[in-house]
């Protein structure tokens, strides 16, 4: 199978003097009643190699575990709806910034942690600080993506919360694979990224999520939620 990269993206990168290929995979759509270990075995079984490193999107493991819903599903509740009008919104999503997801994080992280995070967030737009509200809040409301036109339908009308236990998804996919790779999870968009989950443990998130900074999954209709990272030095 030829090695391409996604339409506007490179297919390699060179991070502290290393050289990588980061692979896209293209996948059929996945939905809730999907297993994502026969899915991750079935696209990217046959093309890694040893010493390679999977990344799986955060949102594809977050839908096979039934954290998607439509964003008719559900009531947000007068809170949430005040909340969302001061978050502020990017290029990339909307994040908190509408009702819905603002009510997913509330349900999430729970209503005392996300009004010290907003408490806390005041404060520093005071003190030209960016990021703190998602410091207090936490992880859990960090990975909640809302609807965008940019994401592959029926997910473009859904609220997808952060995927449970990636870690543990991280190591089941591994053996999967027949424990040649390492896998990571990964929030990765266009302004930034976090890795979610981690088979060679956390300390080399910050030099995974330079590795991928570019996003070179993209984020349109490009069907690849899955990559492979490849050492070339």
């Amino acid at each position: 199978m030829a090695i391409e990269a996604n339409e506007g993206k490179a297919l390699e990168t060179v991070v502290d003097s290393v050289r990588y290929q980061r692979i896209p995979v293209k996948t059929r759509l996945v939905g809730a009643d999907d297993d994502i270990v026969e899915v991750v075995s079935t696209y990217a079984g046959e093309q890694v190699r040893d010493g390679d490193v999977v990344f799986v999107t955060e949102k594809i493991v977050a839908i096979t575990q039934g954290r998607a819903y439509p964003v008719n599903s559900i009531n947000p509740r007068p809170l949430a709806r005040f909340l969302s009008k001061y978050v502020t919104k990017t290029s990339y999503g909307i994040g908190l910034g509408m009702p819905e997801t603002m009510e997913m994080a509330l349900r999430e992280c729970g209503t005392p942690r996300i009004l010290l995070a907003a408490a806390v967030s005041v404060v520093s737009k005071l003190l030209k600080r960016s990021g703190d509200f998602y410091r207090v809040a936490g992880e859990k409301a960090r990975a909640i993506d809302g609807p965008t036109s940019h994401t592959i339908p029926p997910y473009n009308s859904h609220v997808v919360l952060g995927p449970e236990r990636p870690d543990e998804v991280a190591q089941v996919l591994k053996s999967a694979l027949g424990g040649r790779v390492d896998v990571m999870i990964v929030d990765i968009n266009d302004l930034g990224g976090n890795i979610l989950g981690n088979t060679r443990g956390h300390a080399s998130d910050d030099h995974m999520v330079r590795v991928l900074k570019d996003n070179p999954l993209g984020q349109k209709h490009q069907s690849t939620p899955i990559g492979i990272i490849r050492s070339l030095t």
